[in-house]
């Protein structure tokens, strides 16, 4: 995981102010903003940790159900010409549509990462 954090499923993106010399992220696939900051690699964990714990407190003392994001299901993705063309006579010869062949190759790349993590 590059520049990220997970505790209790919630990842949590991590950036360096070389100006400040802070460390500083927020928790990332939420609707609200919890941001959280540290001096050291050490602290900035902790931050994190406390960030995470304090919004599903929080959370739950207004029975918000569903803390994280809400995904519609759809997203643009923006190609080179000649890979969506390849893409779409790929389509046409497995008998699918293009949705549904992008959504195949991503099902695929989410199985083959899980098997690296295992």
């Amino acid at each position: 995981m590059k520049d990220l954090m997970e505790y209790k499923g919630y990842l949590g993106s991590v950036h360096f102010d070389s100006e400040d010399e802070i460390f500083y992220g927020k928790i990332e696939g939420i609707e609200d903003l919890i941001s959280f900051e540290g001096k050291s690699v050490n602290e900035i964990k902790k931050a994190f940790i406390e960030s995470v714990d304090d919004y599903l407190h929080a959370s739950s003392k207004v029975k918000k159900e569903y803390p994280e994001k809400s995904f519609k299901g759809s997203f643009n993705v923006r190609i080179p010409t000649d890979l969506h063309r390849k893409a779409y006579r790929k389509s046409l010869i497995e008998g699918i549509s293009l949705n549904q062949l992008v959504q195949k190759a991503i099902e695929k790349e989410i199985k083959q990462d899980k098997a690296h993590v295992a």
